[in-house]
């Protein structure tokens, strides 16, 4: 309902708009119904073979450890080594929870990350903060298994009919290639489920009419004072000078619908975007 009454004010304001620059109105409102009909019609790392699930508790129980173990080398933001920032689970040589476990147990680089001696249920703990994001939520996170995520990837989720990965595939959303190393299972998570809520802002789709009459719907990429960068829905890259722009709207929700998935269907999707680190 909401998205319908966006849509609403974006006609309304357009017609304003085209008498204020004496536009042909009957022109323009032919254009927006189109524009509405395809924008309401957008809305349509297995690890070891097996699942993994991080509970609450074992997330908060994380936090503290790392506090007190971690953070005085990491960073409270997991970002103060180079080349690794543990918040979005980008490492050097870690994959999967063993490699993490093996590494804080062994140490690594003739001594520049030194071994800790921990319980086996406190190296869990730390894992599910890592692999959260480190944000303790109130929900538990899952990774599934990877191949039986692929299918549903390209199949039942049609996450592919939006999605690019590896080359292939739409420009329309986000290229997922790797997103495995710029967001951790608990982002994942929360974007398939709660897509608004975690929308990236310089991901929201756009409205646009310019003083020429072009409509343009699409993707922004890029923006600053004097300018807006795009994906259209046409998939072609478009830089606007924002003085050429007459309507400019920014949607505050995203493109698709909370996936109707369930939940074992959801971790195996996790899992196979959590293996999508780029084509090594």
């Amino acid at each position: 309902m909401i998205h319908h009454i966006q849509k609403l004010n974006f006609l309304f304001t357009a017609m304003l708009t085209a008498v204020l620059i004496r536009m042909p109105t009957r022109r323009l409102l032919l254009h927006l119904l189109g524009v509405c009909l395809l924008s309401c019609s957008w809305h349509g790392l297995a690890q070891d073979g097996g699942d993994h699930t991080y509970t609450s508790e074992a997330i908060e129980k994380g936090s503290r450890i790392y506090s007190q173990q971690c953070s005085l080398c990491h960073g409270v933001g997991g970002d103060w080594v180079d080349g690794i920032n543990l918040s979005i689970g980008r490492f050097k040589t870690v994959i999967t929870d063993a490699d993490i476990k093996r590494v804080i147990s062994g140490g690594l680089g003739e001594g520049r990350m030194p071994a800790f001696d921990m319980k086996p249920e406190q190296l869990n703990h730390i894992v599910a903060y890592l692999r959260a994001g480190f944000h303790p939520f109130d929900v538990n996170i899952r990774l599934g298994n990877a191949e039986q995520g692929k299918l549903l990837f390209y199949g039942k989720g049609n996450c592919s009919g939006c999605h690019r990965v590896h080359g292939a595939g739409p420009r329309m959303a986000p290229d997922l290639s790797e997103i495995g190393l710029t967001r951790t299972p608990g982002a994942l998570q929360r974007s398939i489920m709660e897509p608004d809520e975690s929308l990236l802002p310089i991901n929201r789709a756009v409205n646009i009419i310019m003083l020429n009459e072009e409509i343009i719907t699409g993707r922004r990429l890029n923006e600053d004072t004097y300018s807006v960068q795009l994906i259209d829905s046409n998939e072609q890259l478009r830089s606007l000078l924002k003085t050429d722009i007459a309507v400019y709207e920014l949607s505050a929700t995203a493109t698709h619908k909370p996936t109707h998935l369930n939940d074992d269907e959801v971790a195996d999707v996790i899992g196979y975007l959590s293996t999508l680190r780029g084509q090594l």
